[in-house]
């Protein structure tokens, strides 16, 4: 029984350790999204919550939920994306890649204007 007991001690341990740590792997998700907006984007778009984009047709990021989904952009970034302005060049993200710029994305929408 005591055995039972302290197994089970250990595993609320271990689920206790993983759920505090979740809110710290999320942040370090998004800043990797920000790492990587800021080293592919930022030359075009504002990639922050205020600013205005460096090239006039390279949309705010703060405001691309108001064009689309943006958990509808993963698939775009995994192919290779070549939308938007007319000399945005193309790229292509790993699965790990999309899933930190999407999480930084959905951090910084401008959440007033939808």
């Amino acid at each position: 029984m005591d055995r039972i007991l302290s197994a089970r001690r250990a595993l609320w341990a271990i689920v206790a350790l993983l759920l505090s740590s979740a809110p710290s792997l999320a942040a370090a998700t998004v800043e990797t999204g920000r790492i990587i907006a800021e080293e592919n984007c930022a030359r075009c778009h504002a990639i922050g919550r205020t600013g205005d984009s460096p090239h006039k047709d390279a949309p705010a990021f703060r405001d691309l939920s108001q064009r689309y989904p943006i958990d509808n952009l993963a698939e775009a970034f995994a192919e290779g994306l070549n939308v938007g302005h007319a000399d945005m060049p193309e790229f292509r993200l790993t699965a790990e890649q999309t899933e930190a710029l999407l999480s930084y994305l959905q951090s910084i929408q401008d959440k007033s204007r939808r």
